[in-house]
């Protein structure tokens, strides 16, 4: 069963942020992400959602656990504790 996990975040900067992002697109082919998509609220640009697609559950909380994301969300500027919540297909 397909899921999709759904991660919040504020960043300092969002072009930084972005670079980050998108240099780690190799980190999320092998942490099973099998599509994403990001996205800014309208009234904020450094308020990011971002939106995974991973095949099973175990995918998604593996990547979302590991060591290089965490790396790379503190590289990127991200501020806080992200809200990740998942979801499976109905």
């Amino acid at each position: 069963m397909s899921v999709t996990a759904v991660v919040r975040h504020k960043v300092a900067d969002y072009d930084a942020w972005r670079t980050v992002y998108d240099s780690l697109a190799e980190v999320q082919a092998s942490g099973g992400v099998t599509a994403e998509s990001v996205h800014r609220l309208l009234d904020d640009g450094n308020d990011v959602l971002v939106v995974h697609r991973f095949d099973t559950a175990d995918a998604a909380q593996a990547f979302l656990s590991s060591e290089e994301l965490r790396e790379g969300m503190h590289k990127a500027g991200v501020q806080g504790a992200p809200t990740i919540e998942i979801y499976e297909d109905a």
